[in-house]
Protein backbone atom coordinates (compact mmCIF):
# COMPACT_ATOMS: atom_id res chain seq x y z
CA UNK A 1 0.00 0.00 0.00
CA UNK A 2 1.15 3.23 -0.76
CA UNK A 3 1.30 5.81 2.19
CA UNK A 4 -0.90 8.25 2.35
CA UNK A 5 1.26 11.41 3.02
CA UNK A 6 3.49 10.63 -0.11
CA UNK A 7 -0.23 9.79 -2.38
CA UNK A 8 -1.26 13.35 -1.18
CA UNK A 9 2.08 14.76 -1.91
CA UNK A 10 2.09 13.53 -5.40
CA UNK A 11 -1.67 14.63 -5.96
CA UNK A 12 -0.78 17.64 -4.56
CA UNK A 13 -0.72 19.68 -8.19
CA UNK A 14 -3.49 18.30 -9.71
CA UNK A 15 -5.59 18.98 -6.43
CA UNK A 16 -4.25 23.00 -6.17
CA UNK A 17 -5.45 23.21 -10.35
CA UNK A 18 -8.57 21.29 -9.02
CA UNK A 19 -9.53 24.14 -6.24
CA UNK A 20 -7.91 27.06 -8.38
CA UNK A 21 -10.09 26.07 -11.24
CA UNK A 22 -13.58 25.81 -8.74
CA UNK A 23 -12.38 29.09 -6.85
CA UNK A 24 -11.96 31.50 -10.47
CA UNK A 25 -15.62 29.51 -11.13
CA UNK A 26 -17.28 30.60 -8.11
CA UNK A 27 -15.80 33.96 -8.31
CA UNK A 28 -17.40 34.43 -11.78
CA UNK A 29 -20.72 33.21 -11.08
CA UNK A 30 -20.76 35.38 -7.96
CA UNK A 31 -19.73 38.53 -9.96
CA UNK A 32 -22.15 37.53 -12.91
CA UNK A 33 -25.10 37.40 -10.88
CA UNK A 34 -24.25 40.18 -8.47
CA UNK A 35 -23.13 43.36 -10.88
CA UNK A 36 -26.53 44.95 -11.63
CA UNK A 37 -27.14 45.24 -7.83
CA UNK A 38 -23.92 46.21 -7.29
CA UNK A 39 -24.22 49.11 -9.78
CA UNK A 40 -27.80 49.85 -8.68
CA UNK A 41 -26.11 50.10 -5.20
CA UNK A 42 -23.70 52.67 -6.36
CA UNK A 43 -25.99 54.92 -8.70
CA UNK A 44 -28.37 55.16 -5.21
CA UNK A 45 -25.19 55.84 -3.30
CA UNK A 46 -24.22 58.37 -5.67
CA UNK A 47 -27.98 59.90 -5.85
CA UNK A 48 -28.43 60.04 -1.68
CA UNK A 49 -24.83 62.14 -1.89
CA UNK A 50 -24.84 64.46 -4.63
CA UNK A 51 -28.59 65.44 -5.26
CA UNK A 52 -29.41 68.93 -4.12
CA UNK A 53 -32.82 70.42 -3.37
CA UNK A 54 -31.87 73.72 -1.46
CA UNK A 55 -28.54 74.24 -3.20
CA UNK A 56 -26.86 71.85 -0.40
CA UNK A 57 -26.67 68.02 -0.07
CA UNK A 58 -28.36 65.72 2.67
CA UNK A 59 -25.00 65.63 4.08
CA UNK A 60 -24.58 68.83 4.30
CA UNK A 61 -27.95 69.40 6.14
CA UNK A 62 -27.33 66.86 8.47
CA UNK A 63 -24.42 68.06 9.72
CA UNK A 64 -25.52 71.43 9.99
CA UNK A 65 -28.46 70.12 12.09
CA UNK A 66 -25.95 68.76 14.07
CA UNK A 67 -23.78 72.12 14.60
CA UNK A 68 -27.23 73.85 15.70
CA UNK A 69 -27.61 71.35 18.81
CA UNK A 70 -24.00 71.79 19.67
CA UNK A 71 -24.10 75.72 20.11
CA UNK A 72 -27.33 75.18 22.46
CA UNK A 73 -25.32 76.54 25.48
CA UNK A 74 -24.84 80.44 24.00
CA UNK A 75 -26.11 83.45 25.21
CA UNK A 76 -28.99 84.31 22.80
CA UNK A 77 -32.88 83.67 23.20
CA UNK A 78 -33.15 79.62 23.88
CA UNK A 79 -36.79 79.53 21.82
CA UNK A 80 -34.98 81.35 19.10
CA UNK A 81 -32.20 78.19 19.05
CA UNK A 82 -35.30 75.81 19.34
CA UNK A 83 -36.71 77.60 16.29
CA UNK A 84 -34.04 77.03 14.02
CA UNK A 85 -33.08 73.59 14.78
CA UNK A 86 -36.83 72.74 13.93
CA UNK A 87 -36.87 74.34 10.87
CA UNK A 88 -33.35 73.22 10.04
CA UNK A 89 -35.32 69.30 11.14
CA UNK A 90 -38.45 70.13 8.52
CA UNK A 91 -35.66 71.58 5.69
CA UNK A 92 -33.93 68.07 6.05
CA UNK A 93 -37.65 66.14 6.23
CA UNK A 94 -38.61 68.04 3.24
CA UNK A 95 -34.95 67.34 1.06
CA UNK A 96 -35.87 63.47 1.96
CA UNK A 97 -39.69 64.17 0.35
CA UNK A 98 -38.13 65.87 -2.59
CA UNK A 99 -35.97 63.19 -3.61
CA UNK A 100 -38.35 60.52 -3.69
CA UNK A 101 -40.83 62.13 -4.96
CA UNK A 102 -40.32 61.92 -8.65
CA UNK A 103 -39.38 57.99 -8.29
CA UNK A 104 -42.89 57.75 -6.15
CA UNK A 105 -45.30 59.76 -8.72
CA UNK A 106 -43.19 58.02 -11.87
CA UNK A 107 -42.82 54.17 -10.62
CA UNK A 108 -44.94 53.10 -13.05
CA UNK A 109 -43.93 54.67 -16.25
CA UNK A 110 -39.64 54.67 -15.00
CA UNK A 111 -39.10 50.90 -15.66
CA UNK A 112 -35.23 51.26 -14.80
CA UNK A 113 -35.42 53.51 -11.73
CA UNK A 114 -35.13 51.85 -8.25
CA UNK A 115 -38.51 52.35 -6.04
CA UNK A 116 -37.78 53.59 -2.71
CA UNK A 117 -40.44 52.28 0.44
CA UNK A 118 -38.43 54.46 3.27
CA UNK A 119 -35.27 56.80 3.98
CA UNK A 120 -34.07 57.81 7.27
CA UNK A 121 -31.44 59.91 8.54
CA UNK A 122 -29.76 58.48 11.57
CA UNK A 123 -27.47 60.31 13.93
CA UNK A 124 -24.42 58.06 14.99
CA UNK A 125 -21.50 58.68 17.62
CA UNK A 126 -20.60 58.40 21.21
CA UNK A 127 -22.09 61.85 21.31
CA UNK A 128 -25.95 61.53 19.49
CA UNK A 129 -27.54 60.60 22.62
CA UNK A 130 -26.05 63.15 24.77
CA UNK A 131 -27.35 66.30 21.96
CA UNK A 132 -31.21 64.61 21.83
CA UNK A 133 -30.57 63.65 17.80
CA UNK A 134 -33.26 62.29 16.27
CA UNK A 135 -33.91 59.84 13.83
CA UNK A 136 -35.51 61.90 10.39
CA UNK A 137 -37.65 59.42 8.56
CA UNK A 138 -39.80 59.37 5.05
CA UNK A 139 -42.14 56.16 4.74
CA UNK A 140 -43.87 55.87 1.60
CA UNK A 141 -47.94 56.26 1.68
CA UNK A 142 -48.12 53.09 0.12
CA UNK A 143 -48.52 49.83 2.51
CA UNK A 144 -45.79 47.80 0.92
CA UNK A 145 -43.37 47.30 4.23
CA UNK A 146 -39.55 45.76 3.19
CA UNK A 147 -40.67 42.65 5.71
CA UNK A 148 -43.34 41.99 4.16
CA UNK A 149 -42.30 42.04 0.95
CA UNK A 150 -39.40 39.34 0.93
CA UNK A 151 -36.66 39.07 -1.07
CA UNK A 152 -37.24 41.83 -3.61
CA UNK A 153 -36.31 44.45 -1.12
CA UNK A 154 -33.35 45.69 -0.37
CA UNK A 155 -31.80 47.62 2.38
CA UNK A 156 -28.41 49.96 1.85
CA UNK A 157 -26.85 51.97 4.85
CA UNK A 158 -24.55 54.82 3.85
CA UNK A 159 -22.61 56.61 5.97
CA UNK A 160 -21.61 60.01 5.36
CA UNK A 161 -17.73 61.45 5.61
CA UNK A 162 -16.11 61.68 9.31
CA UNK A 163 -14.10 63.97 10.15
CA UNK A 164 -11.18 63.18 12.60
CA UNK A 165 -12.39 63.78 15.97
CA UNK A 166 -15.95 63.72 15.32
CA UNK A 167 -18.39 62.86 18.05
CA UNK A 168 -21.78 62.52 15.76
CA UNK A 169 -21.83 61.44 12.15
CA UNK A 170 -25.00 61.22 9.78
CA UNK A 171 -26.18 57.61 8.66
CA UNK A 172 -28.80 57.31 5.54
CA UNK A 173 -30.57 54.14 5.33
CA UNK A 174 -32.46 53.74 2.18
CA UNK A 175 -34.98 50.37 1.74
CA UNK A 176 -35.70 50.23 -2.07
CA UNK A 177 -36.20 47.34 -4.57
CA UNK A 178 -33.74 47.15 -7.48
CA UNK A 179 -35.97 47.06 -10.32
CA UNK A 180 -39.01 45.79 -11.53
CA UNK A 181 -40.54 41.89 -11.06
CA UNK A 182 -39.46 41.16 -14.45
CA UNK A 183 -35.75 42.17 -14.43
CA UNK A 184 -35.62 40.61 -11.03
CA UNK A 185 -36.77 37.37 -12.41
CA UNK A 186 -34.54 36.88 -15.58
CA UNK A 187 -31.75 38.30 -13.59
CA UNK A 188 -33.00 35.04 -10.79
CA UNK A 189 -33.02 33.05 -14.02
CA UNK A 190 -30.04 34.29 -15.24
CA UNK A 191 -28.31 33.31 -11.95
CA UNK A 192 -29.52 29.88 -11.62
CA UNK A 193 -28.23 29.18 -15.47
CA UNK A 194 -24.78 30.32 -14.38
CA UNK A 195 -24.51 27.77 -11.40
CA UNK A 196 -25.83 25.26 -13.38
CA UNK A 197 -23.11 25.76 -15.54
CA UNK A 198 -20.62 26.03 -12.70
CA UNK A 199 -22.15 22.89 -11.34
CA UNK A 200 -21.65 20.83 -14.28
CA UNK A 201 -17.86 22.60 -14.90
CA UNK A 202 -17.26 21.65 -10.96
CA UNK A 203 -18.76 18.00 -11.68
CA UNK A 204 -16.95 17.26 -14.89
CA UNK A 205 -13.28 18.66 -13.17
CA UNK A 206 -14.28 16.68 -10.25
CA UNK A 207 -14.91 13.49 -12.21
CA UNK A 208 -11.56 14.02 -14.02
CA UNK A 209 -9.71 15.25 -10.79
CA UNK A 210 -10.92 11.65 -9.79
CA UNK A 211 -10.21 9.88 -12.68
CA UNK A 212 -6.74 10.35 -12.50
CA UNK A 213 -6.43 10.46 -8.98
CA UNK A 214 -7.30 6.61 -9.26
CA UNK A 215 -5.28 5.94 -12.32
CA UNK A 216 -2.32 7.68 -10.39
CA UNK A 217 -3.10 5.70 -7.55
CA UNK A 218 -3.21 2.24 -9.11
CA UNK A 219 -0.47 2.76 -10.89
CA UNK A 220 1.63 3.70 -7.66
CA UNK A 221 0.00 0.64 -6.03
CA UNK A 222 1.30 -1.46 -9.00
CA UNK A 223 4.88 0.08 -8.67
CA UNK A 224 4.59 -0.39 -4.63
CA UNK A 225 3.31 -4.01 -4.58
CA UNK A 226 6.49 -4.44 -7.15
CA UNK A 227 8.67 -3.23 -4.55
CA UNK A 228 6.84 -4.97 -1.84
CA UNK A 229 7.62 -8.17 -3.74
CA UNK A 230 10.97 -7.58 -4.54
CA UNK A 231 11.62 -6.79 -0.45
CA UNK A 232 9.53 -9.89 0.59
CA UNK A 233 11.24 -12.20 -1.63
CA UNK A 234 14.56 -10.80 -0.34
CA UNK A 235 13.92 -10.70 3.44
CA UNK A 236 12.29 -14.61 3.07
CA UNK A 237 15.74 -15.41 1.44
CA UNK A 238 17.44 -14.22 4.56
CA UNK A 239 14.91 -15.29 6.66
CA UNK A 240 15.82 -18.94 4.76
CA UNK A 241 19.37 -18.31 5.75
CA UNK A 242 18.48 -17.64 9.42
CA UNK A 243 16.12 -20.24 9.74
CA UNK A 244 18.98 -23.00 8.66
CA UNK A 245 21.56 -21.10 11.44
CA UNK A 246 19.13 -21.06 13.78
CA UNK A 247 17.76 -24.83 12.90
CA UNK A 248 21.73 -25.86 13.35
CA UNK A 249 22.08 -23.92 16.95
CA UNK A 250 18.95 -25.79 18.32
CA UNK A 251 20.27 -28.74 17.22
CA UNK A 252 23.39 -28.14 19.69
CA UNK A 253 21.15 -26.71 22.21
CA UNK A 254 18.43 -29.27 22.52
CA UNK A 255 21.30 -32.18 22.61
CA UNK A 256 22.47 -30.24 25.42
CA UNK A 257 18.87 -29.48 27.15
CA UNK A 258 18.67 -33.53 26.98
CA UNK A 259 22.19 -34.19 28.78
CA UNK A 260 20.71 -31.53 31.24
CA UNK A 261 17.44 -32.66 31.18
CA UNK A 262 18.22 -36.56 31.80
CA UNK A 263 20.75 -35.38 34.97
CA UNK A 264 17.62 -33.16 36.38
CA UNK A 265 15.48 -36.38 35.68
CA UNK A 266 17.53 -38.40 37.92
CA UNK A 267 18.07 -35.80 40.81
CA UNK A 268 14.44 -35.19 40.54
CA UNK A 269 14.15 -39.26 40.61
CA UNK A 270 16.48 -39.20 44.12
CA UNK A 271 14.17 -36.62 45.55
CA UNK A 272 10.74 -37.85 44.84
CA UNK A 273 11.55 -40.83 46.31
CA UNK A 274 13.27 -39.00 49.59
CA UNK A 275 10.11 -36.95 49.64
CA UNK A 276 7.82 -40.01 49.32
CA UNK A 277 9.59 -41.91 52.23
CA UNK A 278 9.16 -38.66 54.29
CA UNK A 279 5.11 -37.77 53.45
CA UNK A 280 4.90 -41.73 54.24
CA UNK A 281 7.33 -41.35 57.58
CA UNK A 282 4.82 -38.24 58.40
CA UNK A 283 1.64 -40.12 57.49
CA UNK A 284 2.59 -42.54 60.05
CA UNK A 285 2.99 -39.94 62.35
CA UNK A 286 -0.22 -38.23 61.95
CA UNK A 287 -1.40 -41.48 61.99
CA UNK A 288 -0.51 -42.47 65.28
CA UNK A 289 -1.02 -39.39 66.84
CA UNK A 290 -4.60 -39.25 65.57
CA UNK A 291 -5.25 -42.30 67.03
CA UNK A 292 -3.58 -41.15 70.33
CA UNK A 293 -5.74 -38.34 70.33
CA UNK A 294 -9.00 -40.36 69.59
CA UNK A 295 -7.60 -42.85 72.83
CA UNK A 296 -7.53 -39.85 75.06
CA UNK A 297 -10.78 -38.24 74.48
CA UNK A 298 -12.28 -41.74 74.43
CA UNK A 299 -10.44 -42.11 77.83
CA UNK A 300 -11.71 -38.52 78.92
CA UNK A 301 -14.99 -39.13 78.33
CA UNK A 302 -15.37 -42.47 79.98
CA UNK A 303 -13.57 -40.90 82.99
CA UNK A 304 -15.70 -37.87 82.44
CA UNK A 305 -19.06 -40.25 82.49
CA UNK A 306 -17.41 -42.41 85.14
CA UNK A 307 -16.98 -39.39 87.22
CA UNK A 308 -20.52 -38.40 86.54
CA UNK A 309 -22.28 -41.46 87.14
CA UNK A 310 -20.28 -41.96 90.38
CA UNK A 311 -21.07 -39.09 91.43
CA UNK A 312 -24.94 -39.61 90.50
CA UNK A 313 -24.99 -42.75 92.57
CA UNK A 314 -23.58 -41.16 95.53
CA UNK A 315 -26.33 -38.97 95.36
CA UNK A 316 -28.88 -41.49 94.68
CA UNK A 317 -27.90 -43.33 97.37
CA UNK A 318 -28.02 -40.92 100.15
CA UNK A 319 -31.22 -39.41 98.51
CA UNK A 320 -32.25 -43.23 99.34
CA UNK A 321 -31.43 -43.69 102.59
CA UNK A 322 -32.86 -39.99 103.50
CA UNK A 323 -36.63 -41.74 101.47
CA UNK A 324 -36.42 -44.88 104.21
CA UNK A 325 -37.06 -43.00 107.16
CA UNK A 326 -40.17 -41.38 105.82
CA UNK A 327 -41.42 -44.42 104.06
CA UNK A 328 -40.90 -46.36 107.32
CA UNK A 329 -42.97 -43.73 109.29
CA UNK A 330 -45.45 -43.66 106.08
CA UNK A 331 -45.72 -47.33 106.84
CA UNK A 332 -46.35 -46.99 110.50
CA UNK A 333 -48.94 -44.64 110.79
CA UNK A 334 -50.67 -46.54 107.48
CA UNK A 335 -51.25 -49.51 109.58
CA UNK A 336 -52.51 -47.60 113.07
CA UNK A 337 -55.50 -48.76 114.37
CA UNK A 338 -58.69 -45.65 114.17
CA UNK A 339 -56.60 -43.84 111.63
CA UNK A 340 -59.01 -40.97 110.01
CA UNK A 341 -59.90 -42.02 106.21
CA UNK A 342 -59.18 -38.57 105.47
CA UNK A 343 -55.71 -38.63 106.61
CA UNK A 344 -55.19 -41.91 105.99
CA UNK A 345 -55.86 -41.13 101.86
CA UNK A 346 -52.80 -37.98 102.24
CA UNK A 347 -50.57 -40.27 103.86
CA UNK A 348 -51.11 -42.75 100.75
CA UNK A 349 -51.05 -39.92 98.41
CA UNK A 350 -47.54 -38.56 99.80
CA UNK A 351 -46.31 -42.35 99.73
CA UNK A 352 -47.15 -42.26 95.99
CA UNK A 353 -44.96 -38.89 95.60
CA UNK A 354 -42.29 -40.83 97.33
CA UNK A 355 -42.26 -43.28 95.18
CA UNK A 356 -42.56 -41.60 92.00
CA UNK A 357 -39.50 -39.12 93.37
CA UNK A 358 -37.75 -42.96 93.51
CA UNK A 359 -38.26 -43.72 90.09
CA UNK A 360 -37.19 -40.31 88.53
CA UNK A 361 -34.48 -40.77 90.36
CA UNK A 362 -33.70 -44.25 89.01
CA UNK A 363 -34.20 -42.87 85.37
CA UNK A 364 -32.23 -39.84 85.85
CA UNK A 365 -29.52 -41.97 87.27
CA UNK A 366 -29.49 -44.44 84.30
CA UNK A 367 -29.32 -41.98 81.93
CA UNK A 368 -26.21 -39.98 83.61
CA UNK A 369 -24.47 -43.02 83.60
CA UNK A 370 -25.64 -44.02 79.93
CA UNK A 371 -22.73 -42.74 76.90
CA UNK A 372 -25.28 -41.01 74.59
CA UNK A 373 -23.73 -42.54 72.18
CA UNK A 374 -25.56 -45.89 73.15
CA UNK A 375 -29.54 -45.42 72.12
CA UNK A 376 -32.22 -46.85 73.19
CA UNK A 377 -34.52 -45.87 70.63
CA UNK A 378 -38.21 -46.05 70.98
CA UNK A 379 -40.91 -44.32 69.19
CA UNK A 380 -41.56 -41.05 71.59
CA UNK A 381 -44.41 -38.44 71.40
CA UNK A 382 -43.01 -34.73 71.31
CA UNK A 383 -46.30 -33.54 72.76
CA UNK A 384 -46.45 -35.90 76.15
CA UNK A 385 -42.81 -35.22 76.34
CA UNK A 386 -43.30 -31.63 76.85
CA UNK A 387 -46.28 -31.47 78.99
CA UNK A 388 -44.63 -34.38 81.64
CA UNK A 389 -41.89 -32.04 81.55
CA UNK A 390 -43.70 -28.90 82.35
CA UNK A 391 -46.23 -30.66 84.75
CA UNK A 392 -42.58 -31.38 86.56
CA UNK A 393 -41.09 -28.45 86.47
CA UNK A 394 -43.81 -25.84 86.37
CA UNK A 395 -44.78 -25.26 90.41
CA UNK A 396 -40.88 -24.87 90.84
CA UNK A 397 -40.21 -22.50 87.84
CA UNK A 398 -43.20 -20.39 89.17
CA UNK A 399 -42.49 -20.84 93.16
CA UNK A 400 -38.66 -20.66 93.30
CA UNK A 401 -37.47 -19.89 89.65
CA UNK A 402 -40.04 -16.77 89.15
CA UNK A 403 -40.12 -18.08 85.82
CA UNK A 404 -43.53 -18.66 83.59
CA UNK A 405 -43.54 -21.11 81.53
CA UNK A 406 -46.17 -21.67 78.43
CA UNK A 407 -46.09 -24.90 76.50
CA UNK A 408 -47.52 -24.55 72.87
CA UNK A 409 -48.59 -27.95 71.18
CA UNK A 410 -50.01 -28.32 67.43
CA UNK A 411 -53.26 -30.20 67.36
CA UNK A 412 -51.76 -33.57 65.76
CA UNK A 413 -48.85 -35.66 67.72
CA UNK A 414 -45.80 -35.66 66.23
CA UNK A 415 -43.65 -38.86 67.03
CA UNK A 416 -40.03 -39.22 66.70
CA UNK A 417 -38.00 -42.41 66.62
CA UNK A 418 -35.39 -41.75 69.28
CA UNK A 419 -33.88 -42.26 73.11
CA UNK A 420 -36.58 -41.46 75.40
CA UNK A 421 -34.49 -40.40 78.70
CA UNK A 422 -31.71 -38.45 76.23
CA UNK A 423 -34.33 -36.30 74.75
CA UNK A 424 -35.97 -35.96 78.23
CA UNK A 425 -32.46 -34.66 79.24
CA UNK A 426 -31.60 -32.53 76.55
CA UNK A 427 -35.41 -30.60 76.61
CA UNK A 428 -34.22 -30.07 80.66
CA UNK A 429 -30.81 -28.90 79.96
CA UNK A 430 -32.29 -26.04 77.55
CA UNK A 431 -35.08 -25.53 80.32
CA UNK A 432 -32.07 -24.88 83.01
CA UNK A 433 -30.43 -22.64 80.28
CA UNK A 434 -33.61 -20.71 80.38
CA UNK A 435 -33.80 -20.14 83.91
CA UNK A 436 -29.78 -19.17 84.52
CA UNK A 437 -30.67 -16.49 81.62
CA UNK A 438 -33.15 -15.06 83.63
CA UNK A 439 -31.58 -15.67 86.73
CA UNK A 440 -28.97 -13.43 85.15
CA UNK A 441 -31.21 -11.11 83.52
CA UNK A 442 -32.81 -10.35 86.87
CA UNK A 443 -29.62 -9.48 88.59
CA UNK A 444 -28.73 -7.27 85.91
CA UNK A 445 -31.71 -5.49 86.48
CA UNK A 446 -30.55 -5.08 90.03
CA UNK A 447 -27.08 -3.28 89.68
CA UNK A 448 -28.25 -1.52 86.91
CA UNK A 449 -31.01 -0.10 89.49
CA UNK A 450 -28.39 0.34 92.11
CA UNK A 451 -26.31 2.63 90.30
CA UNK A 452 -28.90 5.13 89.37
CA UNK A 453 -28.11 8.39 91.27
CA UNK A 454 -31.61 9.59 92.00
CA UNK A 455 -33.00 7.07 95.15
CA UNK A 456 -36.85 7.46 94.49
CA UNK A 457 -35.92 6.58 90.76
CA UNK A 458 -33.42 3.93 92.46
CA UNK A 459 -36.16 2.42 94.99
CA UNK A 460 -38.87 1.89 91.90
CA UNK A 461 -36.50 0.16 89.37
CA UNK A 462 -35.15 -2.24 92.45
CA UNK A 463 -38.84 -2.68 93.68
CA UNK A 464 -38.92 -3.89 89.49
CA UNK A 465 -36.01 -6.12 89.25
CA UNK A 466 -37.63 -7.98 92.37
CA UNK A 467 -40.72 -8.08 90.76
CA UNK A 468 -39.47 -9.28 87.31
CA UNK A 469 -40.39 -12.21 85.85
CA UNK A 470 -38.80 -14.77 83.32
CA UNK A 471 -40.66 -15.88 80.71
CA UNK A 472 -39.53 -19.58 79.36
CA UNK A 473 -42.02 -20.91 76.20
CA UNK A 474 -41.87 -24.56 75.01
CA UNK A 475 -43.07 -25.20 71.34
CA UNK A 476 -43.70 -27.62 68.79
CA UNK A 477 -45.00 -27.58 65.23
CA UNK A 478 -44.85 -29.25 61.93
CA UNK A 479 -42.03 -28.34 59.12
CA UNK A 480 -42.12 -30.62 56.14
CA UNK A 481 -41.01 -34.05 56.95
CA UNK A 482 -39.43 -32.54 61.17
CA UNK A 483 -40.38 -31.83 64.17
CA UNK A 484 -39.59 -28.06 65.56
CA UNK A 485 -39.14 -27.99 69.27
CA UNK A 486 -38.59 -24.02 70.25
CA UNK A 487 -37.36 -22.99 73.92
CA UNK A 488 -36.99 -19.43 74.23
CA UNK A 489 -36.29 -17.11 77.04
CA UNK A 490 -36.43 -13.18 77.54
CA UNK A 491 -33.20 -14.17 79.64
CA UNK A 492 -30.15 -12.07 79.45
CA UNK A 493 -28.83 -13.45 75.91
CA UNK A 494 -25.57 -14.30 74.47
CA UNK A 495 -23.05 -12.29 72.18
CA UNK A 496 -21.81 -13.51 69.28
CA UNK A 497 -18.73 -15.15 70.23
CA UNK A 498 -20.59 -16.82 73.06
CA UNK A 499 -23.28 -17.72 70.63
CA UNK A 500 -20.71 -19.26 68.47
CA UNK A 501 -18.94 -21.42 71.49
CA UNK A 502 -21.35 -22.52 73.86
CA UNK A 503 -22.21 -25.69 72.11
CA UNK A 504 -18.05 -26.83 72.70
CA UNK A 505 -17.88 -29.49 75.40
CA UNK A 506 -16.61 -27.84 79.17
CA UNK A 507 -17.10 -24.38 77.51
CA UNK A 508 -18.93 -22.16 79.95
CA UNK A 509 -19.99 -18.62 81.42
CA UNK A 510 -20.65 -19.59 85.03
CA UNK A 511 -18.21 -21.91 86.12
CA UNK A 512 -16.00 -18.66 87.73
CA UNK A 513 -19.28 -17.34 88.61
CA UNK A 514 -20.06 -17.43 92.32
CA UNK A 515 -23.54 -17.46 91.85
CA UNK A 516 -23.34 -21.22 90.80
CA UNK A 517 -21.26 -22.33 92.99
CA UNK A 518 -22.75 -25.72 94.65
CA UNK A 519 -24.99 -26.43 92.08
CA UNK A 520 -25.01 -28.55 88.42
CA UNK A 521 -24.19 -25.66 86.55
CA UNK A 522 -20.61 -23.88 85.36
CA UNK A 523 -19.27 -27.73 83.95
CA UNK A 524 -20.14 -26.40 80.36
CA UNK A 525 -21.71 -30.08 79.96
CA UNK A 526 -25.20 -28.71 78.92
CA UNK A 527 -25.51 -27.40 75.79
CA UNK A 528 -22.42 -29.96 74.70
CA UNK A 529 -24.93 -32.87 75.85
CA UNK A 530 -27.94 -31.35 73.77
CA UNK A 531 -25.79 -31.05 70.46
CA UNK A 532 -24.45 -34.87 70.95
CA UNK A 533 -28.16 -36.10 71.29
CA UNK A 534 -29.55 -33.92 68.15
CA UNK A 535 -26.42 -35.11 66.33
CA UNK A 536 -26.64 -38.96 67.42
CA UNK A 537 -31.08 -38.72 66.98
CA UNK A 538 -30.03 -37.11 62.92
CA UNK A 539 -31.20 -33.66 63.91
CA UNK A 540 -29.59 -30.14 64.13
CA UNK A 541 -29.99 -27.50 66.49
CA UNK A 542 -30.26 -23.71 65.54
CA UNK A 543 -29.46 -20.85 68.06
CA UNK A 544 -30.91 -17.07 67.83
CA UNK A 545 -29.85 -15.01 70.75
CA UNK A 546 -28.58 -11.15 71.26
CA UNK A 547 -27.42 -9.42 74.36
CA UNK A 548 -30.22 -8.13 76.81
CA UNK A 549 -33.05 -9.90 74.33
CA UNK A 550 -33.15 -13.43 75.25
CA UNK A 551 -32.18 -16.49 73.72
CA UNK A 552 -34.29 -18.85 71.10
CA UNK A 553 -33.13 -22.75 70.92
CA UNK A 554 -34.51 -24.64 67.75
CA UNK A 555 -34.04 -28.76 67.71
CA UNK A 556 -34.83 -30.10 64.43
CA UNK A 557 -35.72 -33.50 64.81
CA UNK A 558 -37.01 -36.00 61.58
CA UNK A 559 -39.91 -36.70 61.95
CA UNK A 560 -41.45 -40.99 62.33
CA UNK A 561 -44.86 -42.41 61.39
CA UNK A 562 -47.44 -42.58 63.83
CA UNK A 563 -48.24 -45.66 65.61
CA UNK A 564 -51.62 -47.47 64.30
CA UNK A 565 -52.92 -47.35 67.34
CA UNK A 566 -52.91 -43.98 68.17
CA UNK A 567 -53.51 -42.88 64.47
CA UNK A 568 -57.29 -41.89 65.44
CA UNK A 569 -56.68 -40.62 69.10
CA UNK A 570 -57.48 -37.42 69.77
CA UNK A 571 -54.87 -34.36 69.85
CA UNK A 572 -53.46 -33.43 73.05
CA UNK A 573 -54.87 -29.64 74.33
CA UNK A 574 -52.45 -27.05 73.50
CA UNK A 575 -51.66 -24.67 76.95
CA UNK A 576 -52.72 -20.79 75.91
CA UNK A 577 -50.31 -18.84 74.40
CA UNK A 578 -49.21 -16.34 77.07
CA UNK A 579 -48.23 -12.82 76.01
CA UNK A 580 -44.10 -12.38 76.63
CA UNK A 581 -43.36 -9.72 78.68
CA UNK A 582 -41.58 -6.88 77.18
CA UNK A 583 -37.97 -6.45 78.49
CA UNK A 584 -37.43 -3.17 80.31
CA UNK A 585 -34.83 -0.06 78.39
CA UNK A 586 -32.55 -0.76 80.84
CA UNK A 587 -32.20 -4.07 82.15
CA UNK A 588 -29.60 -4.79 85.08
CA UNK A 589 -28.02 -8.27 86.96
CA UNK A 590 -28.45 -8.46 90.41
CA UNK A 591 -28.46 -10.63 93.40
CA UNK A 592 -30.55 -13.62 93.08
CA UNK A 593 -29.50 -17.14 93.54
CA UNK A 594 -31.26 -19.50 91.25
CA UNK A 595 -32.35 -22.91 93.92
CA UNK A 596 -30.72 -26.06 93.38
CA UNK A 597 -32.82 -28.52 91.11
CA UNK A 598 -34.99 -30.87 92.74
CA UNK A 599 -32.81 -34.22 91.80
Amino acid sequence: MVPLGRFLLRLSPLILLWLGTAALLGWLLYSRAHWSEVSDQANIREWVENTRIFRKTLTELAYEYIDLHRQEGNSEDETAWEVRRRNKRDEIAEHLRAMVEPLRLHSAQLPLFPEVARIEVRFEGPAAWRLGLTPILWESPKAFPPAAAGSLWRTLWIPAAVGEGAEVYPVVRVDYRLHTYNRLQLQQEEYRLWQSVAAAVLILSTLLAFYQTVRFWRREQRVEQEKWRQAIAAEHRERELLQAQVAAAQMEQQVLQARIKQQEAERAGEELRRRMLEQQLEAAQLEQRAAQAERQALELRSQLYASIGILAGSYAHNIKNLLVRPNDLLARCLDAPALPGEQKQMLQEVRATLGTVTERLQQILRTVRRDPKQLAPTLVNLAHLLEDTCHTWLETARDKWKVELHLHLPEEPLYVRGDLSHLQQAVENLLFNARDATFEMRNYLRNEARRDADPLRRRQRLLAAASWKGQVHLRLRRQASEAILEVADNGIGMTEDIRAQCLQTYFSTKRDNALYEGYSAGMGLGLSFVAMVMDHHGGSIDIESAPLQGSLFRLRLPLAPAPASESNAAPPAAAPLSPPQPLPSDPARGGDHPPSDPT
